[in-house]
């Protein structure tokens, strides 16, 4: 298995002796640095339980210790935000120009 920008995945102890305690973490990027055959440095992001990014990282791990998770889908109680489409142009309002009474000025 060979993660791809986006994949979450599980990344336990099998992956590398530095995750005794298992992380959930998106691919940004994998690297074609030189490393041991079997082994990748990943970039991305550590996730909460919720799936929401807490921290940046690089990770240096095995290939064969990597699990993929399968994308959840959104629950009912997610509320899904849609971005706005383009705005119709504001209706035009006439304009009164109305003339600036003048004032003598006295000066001296």
């Amino acid at each position: 298995m060979f993660p791809r920008s986006g994949d979450v995945l599980r990344v336990t102890r099998s992956a590398s002796a530095q995750f005794a305690a298992p992380i959930l973490f998106r691919v940004i990027r994998s690297h074609d640095w030189p490393t041991y055959r079997g082994w990748i440095w990943l970039d991305g992001y550590q996730l909460n339980s919720a799936g929401e990014a807490v921290d940046r990282r690089s990770i240096f791990v095995r290939l064969d210790g990597l699990h993929t998770v399968p994308a959840a889908a959104p629950s009912a109680g997610r509320t899904v935000v849609r971005q706005p489409g383009p705005r119709p142009p504001a209706p035009r309002t006439p304009t009164v120009r109305q003339s600036a009474a003048r004032h003598p000025v006295q000066v001296g």
